[in-house]
């Protein structure tokens, strides 16, 4: 009889969970990312204050829920010491957003390399990839940030193996890049 209840309590009321990697380098805006994600889809949550988001040493978690679905989201940190435990995460994943910094040009070669080395890791095939070119709203030095519109062919959310051939920053009529412009 418990058996029987407790499959019936399961089953009305507990959540498919899935957990979403946030990935990119430091000062990308994935932290601000989560927060903004909490503030807009979490009816109750009045979120930190965007002034007092701090470089994330470790990682964040943070979740939302969609029905009934309950997305746990995994901020990790960026720095290049953090980015050797990413794929520590991997496994347990069932989806990664990138996040790019458009306003720091100096950095996107970096960020390319990052982004390359984790979309080739075995653990991500068929794990569907966003990749988020944010900050193009701040405008620095009167300019606004490095502007992908030309990159931009369509927004697209595919596996890993099928993004391996896909890489920041080139595009062709049968790979267009995985970017979404965002202001976050």
């Amino acid at each position: 009889m418990y058996t029987l209840l407790s499959g019936l309590y399961k089953y009305m009321f507990q959540k498919d969970e899935y957990c979403i990697l946030i990935l990119g380098l430091d000062n990308a805006g994935k932290t601000t990312f989560l927060e903004q994600s909490k503030t807009r889809f979490n009816k109750n949550y009045k979120g930190m204050s965007l002034s007092k988001i701090t470089t994330t040493v470790g990682l964040n978690i943070g979740t939302v829920d969609f029905g009934k679905a309950r997305l746990m989201f995994w901020d990790l940190g960026g720095q290049e010491e953090l980015q050797s435990l990413w794929d520590k995460y991997y496994a347990e994943c069932h989806g990664v957003i990138y996040v790019i910094d458009s306003t720091d040009e100096e950095r996107l070669s970096e960020s390319k390399r990052a982004f390359e080395k984790m979309v080739t890791s075995e653990a991500l095939d068929g794990v569907p990839i966003l990749v988020l070119a944010n900050k193009q709203d701040i405008e620095q030095g009167g300019a606004r940030g490095h502007r992908m519109d030309g990159e931009v062919r369509r927004a697209e959310c595919a596996p890993a193996a099928a993004a391996a051939g896909h890489h920041i920053g080139t595009a062709g009529p049968e790979h267009p890049p995985l970017v979404l412009k965002s202001s976050c």
